[in-house]
C-alpha cells in the first residue's frame, strides 16, 4: 500500500509595510469609505524597496524548512509560482534554492498562471512525491504588488509568499484529493513589456472567479463524497475581501470555516501566494482530524482544489515558525501615497 503524500513542512512571509485603503483613495479624489465596503479591504501590505518575489520566497522557504525538520539537501524540487518574478529572464528559483542552501541535485522551475501560480507549483510538487519522483518538492507561491497609478488594482494588489515541502514522511496534514479547472478566459493578463496588468472588468466575477472556483469546488466534493459541514475549515482566493465570502456562501460553507484563512481585509491580494498564505493560517488553527478544503483562481484563467486532512503532528512543529497571526501582529509601518509611489517606483525620476 502506498504511502500518503502531503504537507511536511510550511512557512509564511508578509512585508511590514502597509497602506490604507482610504488613503489610496484619498490621493485620487475618491470616495474612501464606498472603496474600502465595496472590496471588504481596510489596507494591504507592501513590499520594501530591497524585497522582491525572491527575498519573500526565502523566507517563506525557511520558516517551511524549519517545521519540516528536514536537510535542505533533501529537497529534489522546486517551484516557484509568480506574478511578479524580477526577472524576465533568469529565474527566481536558483536564487531561492541557493539561499535556502539546497543540494544543486534538484529540479527548478519557474510557474506563472496569474493568481494561482502558487497552487500551481503545489499541484506539480504533490504530483512528483506521489509518483516517486522526488523524496521532498518545495512548493512557493510570491508576489509583490502590481497596479498601475490610479487603477482600482491599487486597492488590493498586495505583497506576500507562502511555502509547503511535500513528501511522505512525517506529514502534517495529508492531501486526499486534488483538481484542476481551466478555460479560456481574457479576464486579466499583461502583455510583453507592459508594467502593469489590465483587466476586463465584465470578465472578472461571474465568468472568471465564480464560475471557475464554484465549478472545480463542487467537482472536489463530488470526487471525495464529502459535504461543506465535513470540513473545519475553508480557503478560497482572496482578489479582495467579498469575493471569497461569498463564493463560500453560494457553496453552502459558514463564515466560521473560513474565518481563519480570509486575510484579504488586511493584507490585500497577494496574487500568487492569496490562498496559499489562506492555506498557512488555517494550519495555524487547525486541529489533528480536521479537514481543511482549498481552492484557488488564476485569471486566464483556471482553479486548483485541495482536500487535506491535518495530523497530530501539526501541534509539534506549528511554534516552530511564526503563525501568520503572529506575522501579522508584528509592528507595521503606515505608509502615504507618495511613500507608496516611491516603494513601488510609480515616480519615475528623469535620471531613470
Amino acid at each position: 500500500m502506498k504511502r500518503a503524500v502531503g504537507i511536511v513542512g510550511y512557512g509564511a512571509c508578509v512585508p511590514r509595510y502597509r497602506i490604507k485603503t482610504a488613503e489610496i483613495a484619498r490621493a485620487w479624489g475618491w470616495d474612501a469609505e464606498g472603496y474600502a465596503r465595496g472590496l471588504g479591504m481596510v489596507e494591504k501590505s507592501v513590499p520594501a524597496r530591497d524585497q522582491d518575489a525572491i527575498t519573500l520566497s526565502v523566507e517563506a522557504g525557511r520558516a517551511a524548512l524549519r517545521r519540516a525538520q528536514v536537510n535542505p539537501e533533501c529537497i529534489q524540487a522546486l517551484y516557484v509560482g509568480s506574478e511578479s518574478h524580477p526577472y524576465a529572464v533568469k529565474p527566481s528559483g536558483t536564487v531561492v534554492a541557493e539561499a535556502l542552501a539546497t543540494s544543486h541535485w534538484l529540479h527548478v522551475g519557474d510557474l506563472e498562471f496569474a493568481c494561482k501560480a502558487g497552487t500551481e507549483a503545489m499541484f506539480v510538487c504533490a504530483g512528483l512525491v506521489e509518483a516517486g519522483r522526488a523524496e521532498c518538492a518545495l512548493a512557493i507561491g510570491a508576489d509583490t504588488s502590481q497596479g498601475a497609478p490610479g487603477d482600482p488594482l491599487e486597492f488590493a494588489t498586495s505583497a506576500g509568499a507562502a511555502a509547503f515541502i511535500f513528501g511522505r514522511e512525517s506529514l502534517i496534514a495529508t492531501l486526499d484529493a486534488t483538481v484542476s479547472y481551466t478555460t479560456d478566459t481574457p479576464d486579466f493578463w499583461r502583455r510583453e513589456e507592459e508594467r502593469f496588468p489590465r483587466h476586463g472588468s465584465r470578465f472578472t466575477a461571474d465568468p472568471g472567479y465564480f464560475h471557475h472556483i464554484g465549478t472545480a469546488a463542487k467537482r472536489l466534493l463530488e470526487d471525495t463524497g464529502l459535504a461543506p459541514k465535513d470540513f473545519a475549515h475553508a480557503v478560497f482566493h482572496q482578489p479582495n475581501g467579498k469575493f471569497p465570502a461569498r463564493a463560500a456562501k453560494l457553496l453552502g460553507f459558514t463564515p466560521k470555516q473560513c474565518q481563519a484563512g480570509l486575510l484579504s481585509p488586511r493584507i490585500g491580494n497577494v496574487y500568487s501566494g492569496s490562498s496559499p498564505l489562506g492555506l498557512c493560517a488555517a494550519l495555524d488553527a487547525a486541529h489533528a482530524g480536521e479537514r481543511i478544503f482549498m481552492c484557488s483562481y488564476g485569471s486566464g484563467a483556471g482553479s486548483d482544489g485541495f482536500v487535506f486532512t491535518v495530523t497530530d503532528r501539526i501541534d509539534a512543529v506549528r511554534h516552530l515558525a511564526p503563525t501568520v497571526e503572529e506575522i501579522l501582529a508584528r509592528p507595521t509601518v503606515q505608509l502615504d501615497y507618495t511613500g507608496y509611489a516611491r516603494f513601488r517606483s510609480k515616480i519615475a525620476r528623469e535620471e531613470d
